[in-house]
Order: structure tokens, then C-alpha cells, then sequence
């Protein structure tokens, strides 16, 4: 385990500097650059102090916690743009937190993977132990071994970390149900928006939709393929040039919600009537959804439940569960409205 003298060695300062960095001590003057080194030492060794080791921790979840020192659980959220601006999140955020207020315990912190990348952010976050945490997406290798390292116990929303809990859907089975219902519908020529570009053809919902249209007898145009780098603005910008170059299919399946809802905004405004003359169908079922004009179509997934589920994974690995880590997949149903 690291020592004080082993960070300071490694910051290049004395020993009384990282104490006085760890400590917010102001009394002396630091340079920023000191500071930084100082923060990037703790977070490279996963320094923290001996009174909140992990085998005191784990003693400490096992024979309960005391009244004023309840258990403390943490999230990090995956986000593009600003911290509480996915619903999609925020609603698995908010089951998570009703199964942990419901047994009277704490969150007691909420980042982003994005501000975890911040040596200083990271530690500082740590600084007080934490029971457990749920993490919604697949962290930095550097960052997820330092979180190990602080909490015993950590819960993965879907994530591809196979070394811990995950509560999860079946992206592929949701895509291949998603371009079942457009084909009954009569939708021939159905196109996909989703993720990034360069990693498209590795998404497991990209490869679900390309192989319900082989299933299904159904053409496939790359033309009718956008990425959306989980974007609204970059979403609805790729949807506008596909208007310009005539590239739009009869429907679109698209795989978040939240940029369905762009790219029927960006066809109500260049004059695309939906579902006319372009279907549009989401994924996630996200409060704003049924609002949208018209209605979405999505593939409703049970995204409250799944923070609920995570919580209690959490648990029951807090009073014992050592068995291997395991992926729970919840269900997915389509839920029809007016958008196609």
C-alpha cells in the first residue's frame, strides 16, 4: 500500500507538502503545478489514508454501520454534455437513489467520467470512503483500477468491465425488435442512426438492425446510416445533409431517445412529415418521449428499475455475496405511438 513518503517521492515535494495539498492547507503558498503533481502522485498511486483501507471497509459494511455514520454510496454518470442534461441517466440516477434512500443511506457524490479525469477530482472524491458505487459506463482502465482500489464494491450500468456486476439490456435483441416492428409496418427502406463513426460496425445495435434487415429480406443502403456521436446539434446536422443529398429512407431507427427527438424536430423543420413520409422510432423510453411531437415510438427499456436493481446488486454484495460477477438483463418491449 502507498505511503505519504511514496507519493511525495513521486510529486518530487516533502512529505509535509502532499499533507498540506491532501488537507486544503492554504496557510503556505503552492504553486498550481505543485498542486497538480501533487494530485496526479495520489490518484497514480491510489494513496489514501490507512484509516479508510479497503480490509477496514469491508469489516465495516459486514457488521453494519453506525447511526451516524450511515452507509455512503456514489455514481458516476456518462454524459456528453452537461452533467444533468441525459434523461436517460438521470432516470436510472433516480432509481438508484430511491432503493438507497428507501434504507436510509447516503449518495454521496455524483460525477461524471469526464470530471474524473481530473487527478485532483478524482482523489479528492475518495478522500471519504464510500460502501459502494455504480459506474454507467466503461471507465479509463487507469481510472476504473484506481476506483477498485478505493471501494470495495462497484455495480456497472451496462458497462464492459466483466470483472464486476452489471445491470444491462440486450442492445442487439432491442435493435433487431426495433426494425421487426418498422418492417410490419410496411417501412422497406429502413436506415440507422447511432453512436460514432469509427466504431460503428461494432455496435452490438447496429449489428442487431443490420441483421434483422438480412433476416427480413430488407435493403441495405450505407446512405441511410448516420452517426450521431450521441450529440443532438452533430444528430440533427447529419440528418439535415442526408435531406439535402435525397439520402432519407422511408424510417429511421434511432438508438437513444433523446436524438429521435432531434431528428424529428430536425424533419418538422425542413418540412418532412412524420410518419408519412419519414418513420422515426427511438430507444430508451425517456419521460420527454411520449411529449414529442408527434408521440415516439421506442423501444421502452426499464430504465428506473435498472438503478434499483443496481442498488440492490450492490447490497447483496456489501453483506456477502462472493459469487462471480454476473450481467442481469432486463427486459424490452415496444411501446407504439404516433411517430411511425
Amino acid at each position: 500500500m502507498s505511503t505519504i513518503r511514496d507519493v511525495a517521492a513521486l510529486a518530487n515535494v516533502s512529505a509535509a507538502t502532499v499533507s498540506r495539498v491532501l488537507n486544503h492547507d492554504t496557510k503556505y503558498k503552492m504553486t498550481n503545478e505543485t498542486i497538480e503533481r501533487v494530485w496526479k502522485a495520489v490518484a497514480e498511486l491510489g494513496y489514501k489514508a490507512p484509516t479508510s483501507s479497503l480490509d477496514q471497509m469491508r469489516s465495516t459494511h459486514r457488521t453494519g454501520t453506525d447511526k451516524n455514520n450511515p452507509r455512503k454510496f456514489g455514481c458516476i454518470l456518462n454524459v456528453q454534455g452537461g452533467k444533468y442534461n441525459d434523461p436517460y441517466y438521470l432516470s436510472i440516477l433516480s432509481g438508484f437513489e430511491d432503493e438507497i434512500m428507501k434504507k436510509g443511506y447516503e449518495v454521496s457524490f455524483i460525477r461524471t467520467n469526464k470530471e474524473l479525469e481530473n487527478p485532483k477530482v478524482l482523489s479528492s472524491t475518495f478522500q471519504d470512503p464510500v460502501n459502494g458505487v455504480i459506474i454507467m459506463n466503461t471507465l479509463e482502465p487507469s481510472t476504473f483500477q484506481y476506483l477498485k482500489k478505493q471501494t470495495p464494491y462497484i455495480v456497472g450500468i451496462d458497462t464492459d468491465h466483466n470483472d464486476i456486476d452489471n445491470v444491462a439490456y440486450d442492445h442487439y435483441s432491442a435493435a433487431f425488435m426495433a426494425i421487426r416492428h418498422l418492417m410490419e409496418r410496411g417501412y422497406k427502406r429502413i436506415g440507422f442512426i447511432g453512436g460514432f463513426r469509427e466504431n460503428m460496425k461494432t455496435s452490438r445495435r447496429y449489428n442487431g438492425y443490420f441483421s434483422a434487415l438480412h433476416s427480413f429480406g430488407l435493403e441495405y443502403d450505407p446512405d441511410w446510416v448516420l452517426a450521431s456521436n450521441w450529440d443532438e446539434e452533430y444528430c440533427e446536422k447529419t440528418v439535415r445533409e442526408a435531406y439535402k443529398k435525397k439520402h432519407l429512407p422511408d424510417a429511421y431507427f434511432v438508438a437513444s431517445d433523446l436524438m429521435a427527438i432531434g431528428v424529428l424536430r430536425t424533419l418538422f423543420d425542413l418540412g418532412v412529415r412524420v410518419p408519412e413520409e419519414v418513420a422515426v422510432m427511438g430507444l430508451s423510453n425517456i419521460e420527454i418521449s411520449k411529449y414529442s411531437n408527434p408521440p415516439l415510438t421506442t423501444i421502452a427499456l426499464p430504465i428506473h428499475d435498472m438503478g434499483r436493481v443496481a442498488a440492490n446488486a450492490l447490497f447483496a454484495r456489501i453483506e456477502g455475496d462472493d459469487t462471480p460477477a454476473k450481467v442481469i438483463t432486463l427486459s424490452a418491449e415496444v411501446l407504439k405511438r404516433s411517430s411511425t
